[in-house]
């Protein structure tokens, strides 16, 4: 279940404070965040609170491995988890633990597979929401019945503070406690630095190896802080990132693609 930490009595605030936290879903310069890896990573370790950030751009892998060569050349005091915020046919799929490009605008159980085969773990960011593309649950329920367990999420984000209060609050919740019984999960979705860490994983532990053993063994919890941290950003701020999404990742996203047709009409392959 999602927790307030704030509502929390003091014996169990003291008790979570033994728990590592870990931001799962951090967007960089490098696509449609507003700060670089190092500026992000700065901030975070000023605040002490993280204990493992993950960068996640949208469908592109090349900011995650921009960010562990920043993350190597200092000496922070949380851990880095490289991924992918990809974008499938039913909606977007944090790839976590992937270095190598995961393709986009395949099915969901597809993306999924192919998470699992680079080693990495998959993950439904901020479900049945209407506010982003993502996961509706007559998809997600589809893939969980398929019989290959490859094909599976691992985890699902229960805590993300620019969808909560739409349809993908109390009601994915209840389902995924009924039903789906996936790892929960927190990110904040951040494209800002000062909204970083606003949402998070709450797991036994405090390194990377730790979260991933609590993932796969369905030992952790979202949690979301109290407070709208969209107020800090201000409106402009606001148009200028989206502005800044709308322009930035369809370039990465369909710049491959464009290439690739090109070179075949080059090389005399024709569109057939």
């Amino acid at each position: 279940m999602t927790r307030d930490p704030e509502r929390m009595d003091p014996d169990e605030a003291s008790a979570t404070r033994r728990f590592g936290r870990a931001d799962l879903q951090v967007h960089t310069s490098h696509g449609d965040g507003m700060e670089d890896a190092r500026g992000i990573f700065e901030r975070v370790e000023l605040r002490g609170e993280m204990d493992i950030i993950a960068i996640t751009d949208h469908d592109d892998v090349r900011g995650a491995l921009e960010a562990r060569e920043v993350h190597a050349r200092a000496r922070y005091h949380f851990d880095l988890v490289t991924g992918i915020e990809v974008t499938t046919r039913q909606g977007h799929l944090l790839a976590l633990w992937v270095d190598v490009p995961i393709p986009s605008f395949r099915s969901l159980e597809a993306t999924v597979d192919a998470v699992h085969r680079a080693g990495g773990l998959a993950v439904v960011p901020h479900p049945f929401s209407l506010l982003t593309r993502s996961v509706g649950r007559r998809s997600l329920e589809r893939v969980l019945a398929i019989e290959d367990e490859a094909t599976h999420p691992d985890g699902i984000e229960l805590a993300n503070p620019t969808s909560m209060g739409w349809d993908t609050g109390a009601r994915s919740r209840h389902l995924n406690a009924a039903r789906y019984r996936l790892a929960e999960t927190g990110g904040s979705d951040a494209h800002f630095p000062e909204v970083v860490g606003n949402a998070y994983t709450l797991f036994p532990g405090r390194d990377s190896a730790a979260l991933r053993r609590a993932i796969v063994e369905r030992r952790t919890a979202g949690v979301l802080e109290q407070g709208n941290p969209l107020r800090a950003i201000g409106a402009r701020r606001l148009v200028v990132q989206q502005v800044r999404g709308l322009a930035v990742t369809p370039r990465k996203v369909l710049g491959p693609a464009a290439t690739r047709l090109r070179d075949r009409i080059r090389g005399g392959e024709g569109l057939g």
